[in-house]
């Protein structure tokens, strides 16, 4: 299988603070991949990295035989890597449905866009119910489900979703999850952050567990630990 994702070596931080500390990860092509652990040790970090949001100190990001190191963010999502971040970055004002049109603004996604419109509206419903309101009038769930929508319109060729489900009602939650396995199943390749390790086992091929801003851990789905044993790893011997 051919490797779509290679970070190598890979550090970052915040003014004097570093935060990565030589990160290796790949994501091979249709491949979807999850990432977990601590809050506050570098997952976020890492996105924002791969995604020409953050400046990286040293190592490489390669996406597609390209070096995109040093590339400009929008330079990325032309070239097919999208990244949905954590938390809510829509225009208030916007409507639904401008705001998805919007979204694909560059000439490789602007082909098509009204079919990928269609299938946005496919996976959120809620969406398309609410194509005339502002974002600002919609719900968390809901906003989340927009940005979602927005990558999609990008027409990725990588998706990354920092945390998709974070601070949602367990229904919603469940929503997003449907939505982001049928996602996979499309064979969109995807990075996902999320704390819920069981839901990554079901959607990925491969976690890795981040830990003070290094991979302490890569688990293969084919030979994955019981839920104890990645417990154990998470938070510590005898967690229960």
């Amino acid at each position: 299988m051919s490797r779509l994702l290679d970070v190598s070596g890979l550090q970052a931080g915040y003014g004097q603070m570093p935060v990565l500390h030589g990160i290796d990860i790949h994501v091979d092509a249709g491949e979807a991949i999850g990432l977990f652990g601590p809050n506050g040790h570098g997952k976020t970090t890492l996105l924002r990295a791969v995604s020409g949001l953050l400046r990286v100190s040293a190592g490489t990001i390669t996406f597609d035989g390209r070096d995109i190191t040093r590339a400009k963010p929008s330079d990325i999502v032309a070239a097919g890597l999208v990244h949905a971040q954590q938390g809510n970055t829509l225009f208030g004002d916007m409507g639904v449905e401008e705001t998805l049109e919007l979204a694909a603004f560059n000439r490789r996604a602007r082909t098509g866009w009204r079919d990928r419109m269609a299938e946005v509206h496919s996976l959120f419903p809620r969406l398309a119910e609410r194509r005339r309101q502002s974002a600002r009038t919609l719900s968390g769930g809901e906003r989340q489900m927009l940005s979602i929508g927005c990558a999609l319109m990008c027409n990725p060729r990588l998706l990354i979703l920092d945390e998709p489900t974070l601070g949602l009602s367990p229904r919603l939650k469940g929503e997003l999850r449907d939505a982001i396995a049928a996602i996979a199943e499309r064979g969109i390749p995807l990075i996902v952050v999320e704390q819920d390790v069981e839901f990554l086992l079901a959607l990925s091929s491969r976690l890795y567990l981040v830990e003070q801003g290094e991979v302490v851990n890569e688990i293969d789905k084919a030979n994955a630990p019981d839920h104890q044993e990645i417990m154990d790893m998470y938070f510590g011997e005898g967690a229960r």
